[in-house]
């Protein structure tokens, strides 16, 4: 071991020491709150996990961020809590870049670029951007991943477990074990940047989405010959941040709602694929030719969520069983989604929630996504009666597949609710599902689309 891979492996070392060791206290915390009859996800121990986590930068913020999406992964106080924390590693320097360039394109990096900006344009949990001009004059964004990713992120998730491990200690109500294997499984994926641009090369091929084409949504061309496993260059969309909008018109707002809204449910209900990653920094609007707002660009491809076709066909079902009032497809369809000996009464349980997320597509008129709260409130008073009657008539087990489409559509919700968009997502819905559904031609089509984009 060379004296820098040493350092490295002490300072991970000392960290995660810490951090067991400010975990185990929460842990200690909430036992004396069981103890004294006080709920166990109190301010207080939301408040000392946070001070537990909050000195760790990079993967287990980017995870912790996550869960707090999650209705139901975690307790309320918590949840809240950690969607304060800031999920950025601090920035590789001039120097430490360099070494990284070599690292991946060699000691001649420079000469493929005609020019490369050192100083990163953003930084995140897992890596960095760089702004670079092509030969061609194209302008660039190269996403660099930081060094040791890998063994960071499966330390980090170690701690996931732990996390999760407490939460069962203290509140069986929700079995989170499937929900811990796919959050582990999607971060792990993130780490494969080859994989990500094949990524990105599917959304081009299912939106028709390049940065020269008309329409609502735009995604960037991949620059294979500048990318490897840990760099991953793709031509840079100008863009403006979707936040600076919230104030625009009630026209542009609905114009980038619902771009916004086609990239997210078209993949799905045509091929079984989302974009599982709903952060708001993961889009940024272009304007037309009259200075409007003229749609997204689509960045970031490393979470995608890739579903089999008969969860497709439980989310249509599940859609048509509320609409029609069939209790029979309803229940059908949970069980189709991964749900597990479901009883009546646990099914109605799962309906709060049903009833919530799929309302707006049911109400065929124009509205908001939902009424009098806010968007880091969305979805969370429902979250807690499920709780509440999951803890009655439970425990349940998450399926897998549920985990990114809840968090997805929670974080759609939430965008919405920020922009204030007013459209009839029921017939942007139906628009989207088309004629009808057939599970046969989506798997048809899913493979096929996979196969052209080298998955």
């Amino acid at each position: 071991m060379s004296d820098s891979e040493g350092d490295r492996f002490s300072a991970r070392a000392a960290r995660y020491a810490r951090v067991g060791a400010s975990i185990g206290g929460v842990a200690a915390r909430m036992a004396g709150a069981r103890l004294t009859g006080r709920e166990v996800g109190d301010s207080a121990n939301a408040a000392a996990l946070t001070a537990a986590l909050g000195g760790l930068k990079g993967p287990l913020m980017k995870v912790a961020q996550f869960m707090a999406t999650i209705p139901e992964a975690l307790p309320e106080e918590w949840a809240v809590k950690l969607q304060t924390l800031q999920s950025n590693a601090p920035p590789m320097g001039a120097a430490f870049v360099k070494r990284r360039m070599v690292a991946e394109l060699g000691p001649e990096w420079r000469s493929k670029f005609r020019e490369f900006d050192l100083h990163p344009a953003h930084a995140a949990s897992l890596g960095q951007v760089h702004r670079a001009i092509a030969h061609d004059g194209s302008p660039l964004a190269c996403k660099l991943q930081y060094p040791d990713m890998k063994s960071t992120v499966e330390a980090d998730l170690k701690q996931l477990d732990m996390l999760f491990a407490l939460r069962k200690r203290f509140d069986g109500a929700v079995d989170t074990k499937e929900m811990a294997a796919e959050i582990g499984a999607r971060v792990r994926e993130e780490l494969d940047y080859q994989r990500e641009a094949k990524h990105a090369a599917l959304y081009a091929d299912i939106l028709g989405a390049g940065k020269d084409t008309i329409g609502d949504v735009r995604t960037p061309g991949v620059r294979h010959e500048l990318s490897t496993g840990r760099l991953l260059t793709l031509d840079w969309l100008e863009g403006e941040p979707l936040m600076d909008f919230v104030s625009a018109s009630q026209e542009e707002r609905n114009t980038i709602a619902r771009a916004m809204f086609r990239a997210w449910w078209a993949p799905f209900v045509q091929l079984g694929i989302i974009h599982g990653d709903p952060h708001l920094g993961n889009y940024t609007v272009f304007r037309n030719a009259d200075g409007q707002a003229g749609g997204i660009n689509l960045l970031d491809y490393g979470c995608i969520r890739i579903f089999p076709p008969a969860f497709v066909q439980g989310v249509i079902d599940l859609y048509m069983g509320l609409r029609d009032g069939d209790e029979d497809l309803v229940a059908k369809a949970y069980e189709v989604w991964g749900f597990r000996n479901l009883k009546p009464e646990l099914v109605d349980v799962l309906n709060i929630w049903a009833r919530f997320i799929y309302g707006p597509l049911l109400d065929d008129r124009v509205r908001p996504i939902a009424e009098g709260v806010s968007p880091g409130q969305y979805g969370r008073e429902q979250a807690m009666l499920v709780h509440r009657g999951l803890k009655e008539k439970g425990p349940v087990t998450i399926p897998r597949e549920f985990v990114f489409m809840d968090r997805a559509a929670i974080g759609l919700g939430g965008a919405f609710l920020r922009l204030d968009a007013r459209m009839n997502f029921c017939a942007m819905f139906n628009e989207a599902l088309g004629e009808g559904f057939d599970v046969r031609q989506l798997a048809e089509r899913q493979a096929q689309a996979l196969a052209r984009a080298g998955l």
